[in-house]
């Protein structure tokens, strides 16, 4: 943590009681980050774990008896069964949200924590133990409670950024990352399975080495991780946005948004009483000059008025079918790939790029996020994402193998990009009060509504003869109407909150002389 002693603007945040000793907190730290690289969203490596799934014979009764499908190929049944498994498992992944939320806020992470391993130790039993499962479908179960106990494992390790409060930021990328990367754990088990390293790799022997991930994560909870948050959700937003703490002071003394001299200055323009600190008055000024006069739109706004509104709904269905594209994609790239090109080897290697350019994706990722959030408005950061996705959408239904890399390359950079976005604009515009809730909203609504995603499948299958083209160029309309709706609704309260600021400001520069 920074020193404090720099300047006397400057008071210390905490004093070394108030926290665990060094080594302690780096130890939590990189605990987390481990069990967040195996645990946090493995789910979404499906189209790696897939063909090991396929090879190993999972879901092959469902296809008849006496027909090209047996053994080691996909019939429409099983492809269909297969794909269901992630269709579930990426709903309530996204479901989860809120109701992890709840249970973090309320017996803190600790607890949170626990739950999560139990659920995860639960999904691996299942997932090892699928093919004699009779009672229940041992893998969809399996699936989904790992979907289900990721959110736990992860969501309670983001109060652990404020641990060391001057690298809040720092920590929570790295966390972010290791949640990103965490899809590669089927990539590495289908390398291994697919070549051999080791020795008949099943799902039973897999999933049941797999069980020490559970078992590492409740020990530690048990021994080294808080009982209490060291932040809220909400005040990790506020750290996230603004660099200053719930007291409304500085993380970092060095901070270049809070000289010495600016405060000076502030404080002498300042002739009005208020609540709020100096430093707090100078970022939402800050802010909102970044943002376009965005920041602070709906933020004296109750959440039931916040979520009636355009601001909210037009986030939330744009964020829906991004999500819903995305896992789509992700379900079903070895089909949509084979109908394109009409190609067993080139399906598979542009499969096996996917596989590797999704956890990869998501570390390289992180700084360009951090520079376009920082230096643009963000009115031109929701602009760029809808270019993005659009010219995902456009390079994803070319049969080019050059423009299909390039779309998967797009896709894995702008997915985390994506969803950082998201945390980003609900924070400045809804405010760090009522984040939580309505960032955990949109997620969930946005992870129900991906049921949709099995009927999409569905009609590729049946009624459309395996051509993805009619679900791909309806979900990339959807998303030119609904991003360009938003953006042309965003760009108009900016000009509006521009006129009122002018106006505002010039009401205020106005000398009102009062007779003697």
């Amino acid at each position: 943590m920074p020193s404090t002693e720099t300047t006397p603007l400057l008071p210390s945040i905490s004093k070394d009681a108030e926290l665990p000793s060094l080594k302690k907190r780096i130890l939590q730290v990189a605990c987390s980050i481990i069990w967040c690289l195996f645990a946090a969203g493995p789910i979404f490596g499906f189209a790696a774990l897939k063909p090991v799934l396929v090879a190993q014979g999972v879901y092959k009764e469902v296809c008849e008896v006496g027909t090209n499908w047996e053994g080691g190929e996909l019939c429409p049944d099983r492809d269909l069964k297969l794909n269901l498994m992630f269709t579930m498992g990426a709903v309530i992944t996204n479901a989860t949200a809120l109701i992890v939320g709840r249970i973090l806020d309320t017996y803190g992470p600790k607890v949170t924590g626990i739950i999560g391993s139990f659920v995860i130790f639960m999904a691996a039993l299942c997932l090892a133990n699928g093919k004699a499962i009779t009672l229940f479908d041992g893998y969809l179960v399996g699936y989904v409670s790992l979907a289900f106990g990721g959110p736990f494992v992860f969501i309670s390790c983001f109060q652990l950024a404020n641990s060391f409060p001057g690298n809040s930021g720092l920590i929570l990328a790295l966390l972010t990352g290791s949640f990103d990367s965490s899809s590669a754990l089927f990539l590495i088990y289908r390398v291994v399975f697919q070549n051999d390293y080791v020795k008949d790799l099943t799902l039973k022997k897999f999933f049941s080495y797999y069980l020490v991930v559970p078992v590492f994560i409740l020990v530690c909870q048990l021994t080294i991780m808080p009982s209490e948050s060291y932040k809220t959700v909400e005040a990790l937003a506020k750290i996230s946005e603004t660099g200053l703490n719930e007291e409304g002071l500085p993380l970092d003394p060095e901070d270049e948004r809070y000289t010495s001299e600016q405060v000076a200055q502030h404080q002498a323009r300042s002739r009005r009483p208020s609540v709020k600190s100096v430093y707090e008055e100078m970022a939402e000024a800050n802010m909102t000059a970044k943002t376009g006069n965005i920041f602070g739109a709906l933020h004296s706004k109750s959440i039931k008025e916040q979520m009636s509104t355009p601001w909210f709904y037009l986030m939330c269905l744009f964020t829906t079918i991004q999500m819903l594209r995305i896992n789509y994609f992700v379900a079903t790239i070895r089909s949509q790939m084979e109908f394109y090109f009409d190609d067993e080897d080139i399906a598979i290697t542009i499969n096996k790029f996917f596989d590797i350019a999704l956890p990869v994706g998501g570390i390289l990722s992180i700084p360009f996020i951090g520079v376009l959030l920082d230096n643009f408005k963000t009115l031109t950061v929701l602009t760029i994402l809808l270019c993005v996705s659009l010219t995902i959408g456009i390079c994803g239904v070319i049969p080019y193998q050059f423009l299909q890399f390039i779309g998967i390359m797009l896709l894995v950079l702008y997915r985390p990009f994506y969803y950082t976005a998201v945390s980003d604009y609900c924070a400045k515009v809804f405010g760090f009060k009522t984040f939580g809730t309505v960032y955990g909203a949109i997620i969930c609504f946005s992870g129900f509504c991906n049921l949709l995603q099995t009927f999409l499948d569905k009609s590729t299958h049946t009624i459309f003869h395996m051509n993805p083209n009619p679900v791909n160029f309806t979900l990339v309309g959807l998303t030119l109407v609904f991003g360009f709706a938003m953006v042309t609704f965003i760009k108009t309260k900016e000009d509006e909150l521009e006129k009122d600021q002018l106006f505002q400001e010039a009401a205020n520069s106005e000398v009102v002389e009062i007779p003697q």
